[in-house]
């Protein structure tokens, strides 16, 4: 996993959201969708999947906020 923006895949991501209680809901074509609570707030996050491929920094940037997780957290865990 990288604590970079532009390094962080699809596995990379579902393994993070995963250990800080995301659970997969359902996918649809290339899109998986993950729900969890964080701040009282049930979150629903969709994570792209395009093989090896890293994930764009927008992308990326939408996925953290989706969350609800402190980017400080995504970069030091």
């Amino acid at each position: 996993m990288s604590n970079r923006l532009s390094n962080w895949t699809f596995r990379d991501i579902e393994l993070f959201l995963k250990r800080n209680g995301f659970k997969l809901n359902y996918t649809n074509a290339s899109h998986y969708y993950y729900i969890g609570y964080k701040k009282g707030i049930l979150r629903n996050v969709c994570v792209p999947f395009h093989g090896q491929k890293s994930i764009k920094p927008r992308t990326f940037k939408g996925i953290i906020l989706q969350s609800g997780i402190e980017a400080k957290k995504w970069f030091n865990d």
